[in-house]
C-alpha cells in the first residue's frame, strides 16, 4: 500500500501522470505552474488550445470538485487509492457533457442545489462542489479518446 502523500505532492503526482498519458498519445501537454484556476495542463495545436484540470485522490472520494464550463475544458480524475508506487493509477476523463450529466443526476437527487453559470454546485447548507466517487464516473475510465479526438492535426507544439 502506498504511503499517504501530502496534498501538494498528491496534486503534482496526478498532474505529471496525466501529462505522461497525454504525451504517450502524441500530445504535448504542458503543466501550468502556480495556482491557475481550472487549468493544470495545456495542450496547444495549430488550431486550438485545450485546458485540462486534474484532481487526484488517495482516499474514497474527490471532495468539492467545481467542474467544467467551457467546451475545450476537460477534467481528469486520478485515483491512486490502494496503489503502490510501481502501479499505474486509474484515470477518468470527463468532458463538459460528462460534467453536465453528473450535475443533472445530482440535481435529481437533491433538487435544492443551485448551479451557477460556470456549472458549480452549491448545496442549501453552503457546501460548494461535488464530491465524486469512482463509481459515479466509471463510463469515463480511460476515455483518453475524448481528448485525442479533438486534436485533429496531431501536430502539437512543443
Amino acid at each position: 500500500m502506498q504511503k499517504k502523500l501530502s496534498k501538494e505532492l498528491l496534486g503534482l503526482t496526478g498532474e505529471y501522470a496525466v501529462a505522461s498519458e497525454l504525451c504517450k498519445r502524441g500530445m504535448y501537454a504542458q503543466l501550468t505552474l502556480g495556482s491557475h484556476k481550472h487549468t493544470d495542463l495545456l495542450i496547444e495545436t495549430e488550431t486550438r488550445m485545450l485546458r485540462i484540470s486534474v484532481k487526484t485522490k488517495q482516499g474514497d472520494e474527490l471532495p468539492s470538485i467545481s467542474g467544467l464550463y467551457r467546451a475545450d475544458d476537460f477534467l481528469v480524475l486520478v485515483d491512486m487509492q490502494g496503489k503502490v508506487e510501481t502501479e499505474r493509477p486509474d484515470f477518468y476523463v470527463l468532458s463538459l457533457d460528462d460534467w453536465q450529466q453528473l450535475i443533472s443526476k445530482e440535481h435529481q437527487r437533491q433538487p435544492a442545489i443551485r448551479v451557477d453559470k460556470q456549472n458549480r454546485i452549491t448545496y442549501p447548507d453552503g457546501w460548494s462542489g461535488l464530491n465524486i466517487k469512482p463509481a459515479m464516473v466509471l463510463a469515463a475510465k480511460e476515455r483518453w479518446d475524448k481528448i485525442v479526438s479533438l486534436i485533429s492535426d496531431n501536430n502539437t507544439k512543443a
